[in-house]
Order: structure tokens, then C-alpha cells, then sequence
């Protein structure tokens, strides 16, 4: 409850709870935060999983709460494995392993580099 983001998931459960059709089915939180720097809190969520042709890729975090996320996942995917891979690197880029499977946009990627005067 002291966590700054209990309270928008806690809105957000009971806007899903108020819709009709839908099972919910909670997942805990990584019990300890991490952070990438002092400021930057990484966002650790089990909920990042990657379905894949027999298998269900749940990312872990060496956390008190990993295994119980994947108890609960288990059920949830008849017929796939439900296997937990180490995410503690991959999610300092700001995602996980569905983040990094999605589709990129067709063509030459590029990065513009800000100048000197818009840092200012």
C-alpha cells in the first residue's frame, strides 16, 4: 500500500472488475523494486510473457515472487510450458521478452542525435 503505484492498480482492478466478460486473474508484483539508476525505477512486471508454439516465456527477477507468479500461470496455459527465463537485463531497456518479440516498422531504422542546443 505504500508503493506509489498501488493506488492506479488498484483503479485499474476495480475498472476491470466492473466490466463484464472477462476473467481477471491477479499476478503479483516483483516484491523488491529495482532501479536502473538512482532515479529511474525499472518496471518489473511478470505480466511481460511471450506465448509461444508449446511454451510460455515469463520473465523473473531472482524475486521472492517469482515462483508464485508462475503457479499461477501454469493453469492458465494447458498444453504450453510455463518456463521462467532471468529478465533482469532485458528490462533495463524498459521491457521484456513480448516487448522485444513485437513487429518493427518496414524500413531503414535511424536516430536523430540532438544537438548541443536542444540539450540546453
Amino acid at each position: 500500500p505504500d508503493d506509489p503505484n498501488h493506488r492506479p492498480l488498484q483503479e485499474n482492478l476495480e475498472i476491470l472488475r466492473s466490466l463484464e466478460g472477462f476473467r481477471i486473474v491477479e499476478l503479483p508484483l516483483p516484491k523488491n523494486p529495482r532501479w536502473l539508476d538512482g532515479n529511474t525505477r525499472l518496471p518489473l512486471t511478470y505480466a511481460n510473457f511471450y506465448i509461444a508454439n508449446g511454451a510460455v516465456l515469463v520473465p523473473i527477477y531472482d524475486d521472492p515472487h517469482d515462483e508464485k507468479a508462475l503457479e499461477i500461470l501454469r493453469p492458465l496455459f494447458p498444453g504450453r510450458e510455463v518456463i521462467g527465463l532471468k529478465s533482469r537485463y532485458l528490462i533495463t531497456g524498459g521491457g521484456s521478452f513480448h516487448c522485444v518479440t513485437q513487429q518493427q516498422p518496414a524500413g531503414k531504422i535511424w536516430k536523430v542525435s540532438p544537438t548541443t542546443e536542444e540539450l540546453s
